[in-house]
């Protein structure tokens, strides 16, 4: 169900409950988040927990099957998606990729490229780009027609660390700039843009929240990749009161067992909780990741294609 957000506060989107069913098989449920002017949330789980899905909730390209979702009247969205469904063996500028989901003025095409610091490159084409200067690319043609909302999927991906951290900096300089709130989406359990307000972690329905750490808190960290990737990167700990069991089940701190975990079960968690764990099995997301690990961008052109 769809409702317009209340006036008078600066929320741009909000789910309440919501959830979505393919098949008879819930893709993800019970999920609640806002988005406000000028905040940045975070989504983080495993391949398939329903962080996509979420987001697509959140902007009205997925119709929620229970539950409800509200947007501010009017609001604009800007989307850098996962992967981009271009034929590559055509030719193709950054500006005219700037320009595919429809016409825009030269100065506002201009505008978003020396914003997104690749204004040099608005006559090279795509296919000869890095995994960074793509991310850029795609950055530039979100924020040119202004958006409310930025969503970014997966925006670091195929980036190497120092493109990474230039990254982060950038949507947090785009976030200052332009007031937006920003929705981001990452396959990293543990690290999380250090500007991020809030982190969701999600496997299928709400499994934490919480607020993420400060990486110059860890003087190893520090030594290690320095004060610039400090200010970028933070750590998210994880507070989970239940585990994913490998035949899909949901096992409970009081020892029941569920199918699912969501409202009807009584087991719907949608805040911190007292368990603490830090190992990704042990909270049971079920998915690992090296941070700093990246596809060469020899091999990432062919992630572009659906």
């Amino acid at each position: 169900m769809l409702h317009s957000a209340r006036k008078g506060n600066d929320t741009l989107v909000s789910l309440a409950n919501a959830g979505v069913q393919r098949n008879g098989r819930w893709l993800v449920r019970g999920v609640e988040f806002s988005v406000s002017k000028g905040e940045i949330v975070t989504l983080i789980g495993p391949n398939g927990s329903g962080k996509s899905t979420s987001a697509k909730m959140a902007i009205g390209v997925v119709k929620p099957t229970e539950g409800e979702v509200s947007r501010i009247a009017g609001l604009r969205v800007g989307y850098v998606p996962q992967k981009l469904s271009v034929d590559w063996t055509m030719p193709l500028s950054v500006r005219r990729l700037m320009t595919l989901t429809g016409p825009l003025p030269a100065r506002e095409i201009d505008a978003a490229l020396n914003a997104t610091g690749i204004a040099h490159l608005a006559n090279a084409e795509v296919q000869h780009l890095s995994g960074g200067e793509f991310q850029r690319a795609l950055l530039a043609r979100a924020i040119a027609r202004k958006p409310d909302l930025l969503v970014l999927d997966e925006p670091v991906q195929g980036v190497d660390f120092a493109g990474e951290i230039a990254l982060y900096d950038l949507i947090k300089n785009i976030r200052n700039s332009n007031n937006c709130g920003i929705l981001l989406i990452s396959h990293d359990l543990h690290v999380v843009m250090a500007e991020t307000d809030t982190v969701i972690c999600l496997n299928g329905h709400v499994c934490c929240r919480g607020t993420p750490q400060a990486v110059s808190q860890s003087p190893e960290y520090m030594r290690l990749f320095g004060g610039a990737a400090a200010k970028a990167l933070a750590v998210y700990s994880h507070h989970h009161d239940h585990t994913h069991l490998p035949d899909g089940r949901v096992q409970h701190a009081d020892g029941s067992v569920t199918d699912h975990c969501h409202p009807e079960d009584g087991h719907h968690h949608m805040h911190d909780h007292g368990h603490h764990h830090d190992n990704h099995d042990e909270c049971g997301c079920g998915h690992e990741h090296e941070h700093g690990g990246h596809t060469p961008s020899s091999e990432r052109q062919g992630d572009r294609h659906v």
